[in-house]
């Protein structure tokens, strides 16, 4: 059985705090192409609305296209994001051990 990565980390699942379709997020997209390794799978992102921030922690819970989900980011990198915020976050995958 192959096991699964999500990629969480920083430079590969960026969010941005200003509103959806900005050049700001144009600009995180590109970067995100260039972040993924080869063999990153499933590339997109989500418009999602903060739910709950766990500053301690790093998870932070979002609803996105009527689903909740649970992500985590480095502690340090959440430092200003609030619940209510509109983000837009960019996910991956890759298989790997």
């Amino acid at each position: 059985m192959k096991s699964l990565k999500i990629c969480t980390a920083a430079a590969a699942l960026a969010f941005t705090l200003a509103a959806f379709g900005t050049a700001g997020a144009a600009g995180m997209s590109h970067a995100m192409k260039a972040a993924h390794p080869a063999g990153t799978l499933g590339a997109h992102a989500m418009p999602s609305t903060v739910t709950k921030v766990n500053h301690k922690t790093g998870m932070v819970d979002v609803t996105s296209m009527g689903m909740h989900l649970a992500v985590h980011f480095p502690p340090p990198t959440i430092k200003g994001l609030q619940a209510g915020d509109k983000i837009l976050l960019h996910l991956a995958y890759s298989y790997g051990g």
